[in-house]
């Protein structure tokens, strides 16, 4: 492939990260793959035929975030695209007062974003060029009971994502990619009764992680002067 990006994806262990990878390696780009689960990363580190690499990482610990991001430009000399993907979703109503529960979504899907773009937009800007991808959510458009928290990170990702596309120079590509109700493991995390009942119902109708894939490697694969900003991808069905 004549243009073979280096593109580093987080929670890249399952899900639309684990899908993200395995597309973009498919494609000819050398991936680094970052999540928590490292049985998961090896597994995948094996599928990819030398075209994925792996380290463990928390996108809640910045030093560990600027660690992944160092280590990736000392192995390829450059790095071309970053994959913001981690993000997790234990749904609940506010009045349930599951706080820790609010504070790990925060730590994650806000906190882990910004540490990404820390560690990256020096790079970019060194370099003179370089992708920013935010996977964000159809909750950063709407709002439904039990979603409050999660959306309100997902809007924040939203606005940081949007904001860092107006500040930075424009050899710097941004994009969010928003995904409705797609197969993954997120709905797993959620222990409140009421809110998995009503994700059960709401999941009925989802579409594979791979497609949410696509989408990024379509805004990636555009010629340099294209910058995609944003994309809305959800089931045909999903209203």
């Amino acid at each position: 492939m004549t243009n073979s990006k280096i593109v580093l994806v987080t929670g890249a262990s399952s899900g639309i990260g684990e899908a993200v990878a395995t597309r973009l390696a498919g494609e000819g780009h050398h991936v680094v793959a970052g999540a928590r689960r490292e049985d998961r990363l090896a597994a995948l580190v094996e599928r990819g035929a030398g075209r994925i690499s792996a380290r463990r990482l928390d996108v809640t610990d910045r030093v560990d975030v600027a660690a992944f991001v160092e280590d990736a430009v000392a192995v390829h000399g450059r790095i071309d695209v970053v994959v913001d993907n981690a993000g997790v979703m234990p749904l609940s109503r506010l009045d349930a007062g599951l706080v820790d529960e609010w504070d790990r979504m925060i730590d994650v899907n806000v906190r882990g974003l910004l540490h990404g773009i820390a560690a990256a937009l020096p790079v970019f800007q060194r370099q003179g060029g370089g992708h920013f991808v935010t996977v964000a959510s159809i909750g950063a458009h709407e709002v439904v009971p039990t979603a409050a928290v999660y959306s309100g990170t997902k809007f924040a990702a939203w606005a940081i994502t949007e904001g860092l596309r107006l500040e930075v120079d424009p050899s710097i590509r941004v994009t969010t990619v928003s995904p409705g109700v797609v197969e993954s493991e997120l709905a797993d995390s959620i222990s409140d009764p009421l809110a998995a009942r009503a994700m059960r119902s709401y999941r009925a109708e989802a579409i594979p992680p791979d497609a949410i894939a696509r989408a990024v490697s379509y805004a990636i694969g555009e010629p340099p002067d294209v910058d995609v900003n944003e994309i809305i991808v959800r089931p045909s069905r999903q209203r």
